[in-house]
């Protein structure tokens, strides 16, 4: 019986014209910062991957071990996309958009 070894580098991918080039899991649209903002909320694995039942084990702590290991870089992807939030909803109470 021969195994397959899954090389951990290739389950987290970022390519310009998928998710703004935000890191993400590969063959998918789930960023790695929605990974790491539900385990900061939180959730466990097992919760994610109930959120997210076609993901596996492996893929979630790939995201999880990327966002350790990059956590200046996804923390300040976060903060322009909260700050992003923030300005669209001023404008919109504004009656401007």
């Amino acid at each position: 019986m021969s195994i397959s070894a899954i090389d951990i580098g290739t389950l987290v991918v970022s390519t310009p014209e998928t998710c703004g080039g935000r890191p993400r899991i590969a063959g998918t649209r789930i960023s790695i910062a929605q990974i790491a903002v539900w385990n900061k909320q939180g959730l466990s694995v097992e919760e994610i991957l109930e959120e997210i039942p076609y993901l596996d084990l492996a893929q979630v702590y790939a995201a999880l071990s990327y966002y350790h290991a990059n956590r200046n870089e996804i923390e300040a992807d976060l903060a322009a996309e909260l700050a992003e939030y923030q300005l669209l909803e001023s404008e919109h109470r504004a009656g401007n958009l």
